[in-house]
């Protein structure tokens, strides 16, 4: 601004001299005024500008810097909770923090990724973040079973979901290191739904119940003869009468509409609890660098603390008052004495996995202890 204000004192003391040589009759008013203001504007820009442009390079530089988008999968339709409260909250919160250099474009319904192949699509970097099951690659992730262990209770969603969260930091397995682990969450306990009361041991004897993986071996240690399929077949299976009950988290009551073909809901917090991972791609983590880094983990952990540590309780919520309210069901709620039984008879099951991973030399009973205790704790905190 000092320079300009020279300038332009400069042109016009120089037309103030070509004025006065003007009136004198000197002819100068033609070959030095003129040249003269134009060599001062070539000096200007040469002296002046260069200045400024010096100035502005950097923050035009930072306003020009690349947007980093990262391309999310999940299984989940557009509309479900997982989605709508889950996903899009992780995306503002990373985009905020990160001051819009990053950005995180969702893929839901399996439109980028098979639910299955969501954690091997993230290593090869077709997803640069993915959410789905860790029981979905069962074998894969040995450690993490033992978050879907029966006999073990929880009391909701966020208890279960503080246990594995803070086991898995804890634990650090070797299974999940080619990703970028950014938070776990889970279901919580799941209880069973039938057509006819069980109140029981003996009432499960024979009984065909929806279930896969883990779960159906559990159902056999219990005398029911587990039946696999996907949720999304459970209802047609249910109303045509192929299977006469279900072990799931009570979300499917409503979201799945299974409150129309079942009459009953037996508690059996000591049965089920599906763990979810939402991880992200090991080269593209490391290729945002350690400020945008910390930013998404921070930003990570406050959508598992707002959000995704209980978003399965709210679900459950509305959906055990939907069927109870509206579709009129029964639920049941087994003695303690009762209750200490089914948990006895499914032990082996934890014994198994013990056994499992003693082998691989991963200190089996060890881990699940820790699992134990960490259970113990955030039940006391989250009843």
């Amino acid at each position: 601004m000092k320079l300009l204000r020279e300038f332009f004192y400069l042109v016009k003391k120089e037309e103030r001299i070509v004025l006065r040589r003007n009136w004198a009759g000197s002819g100068l008013l033609r070959s030095s005024g003129k040249p003269l203001a134009v060599m001062l504007v070539v000096m200007l820009m040469f002296s002046v500008l260069p200045g400024c442009s010096k100035e502005k390079a950097p923050q035009d530089a930072a306003a020009k810097k690349e947007v980093i988008e990262l391309k999310l999968a999940h299984f989940w339709p557009a509309t479900h909770p997982a989605e709508v409260e889950l996903v899009q909250s992780l995306a503002r919160e990373v985009e905020q923090a990160t001051n819009g250099q990053v950005k995180i474009t969702s893929y839901p319904g399996e439109t980028l990724l098979k639910a299955d192949a969501i954690y091997g699509g993230v290593v090869d970097g077709v997803a640069d973040i993915g959410i789905s099951c860790f029981a979905y690659t069962r074998g894969r992730f040995p450690i993490a079973e033992v978050f879907e262990l029966p006999g073990i209770r929880y009391n909701n969603s966020q208890a279960a979901s503080q246990v594995a969260w803070e086991g898995l930091q804890e634990l650090n397995p070797a299974e999940i290191q080619d990703t970028k682990l950014l938070m776990v969450l889970t279901t919580g306990p799941g209880d069973l739904y039938t057509k006819v009361p069980v109140r029981q041991l003996s009432d499960m004897k024979g009984l065909e119940i929806r279930a896969t993986g883990l779960s159906a071996t559990t159902l056999e240690k219990l005398g029911a003869v587990p039946s696999a399929m996907p949720q999304s077949d459970a209802y047609e299976a249910l109303s045509r009468g192929l299977v006469r009950g279900n072990l799931g988290p009570v979300e499917v009551l409503k979201g799945w509409k299974q409150a129309e073909v079942t009459k009953y809901v037996t508690k059996t917090p000591f049965l089920y609890n599906t763990l979810f991972f939402v991880t992200m791609n090991k080269a593209k983590w490391d290729s945002l660098g350690p400020e945008n880094q910390k930013a998404v983990a921070e930003a990570s952990q406050k959508v598992f603390q707002e959000v995704a540590m209980g978003l399965w309780d709210k679900q459950n919520e509305e959906a055990m008052k939907y069927a109870v309210d509206e579709k009129g069901m029964k639920v049941i709620t087994l003695p303690a004495a009762e209750e200490a039984q089914w948990i006895k008879l499914v032990e082996p099951v934890q014994q198994d996995w013990v056994k499992r991973m003693d082998a691989k030399g991963l200190k089996g009973q060890e881990t699940l202890d820790k699992v134990k205790a960490l259970a113990e704790k955030y039940n006391q905190q989250y009843k």
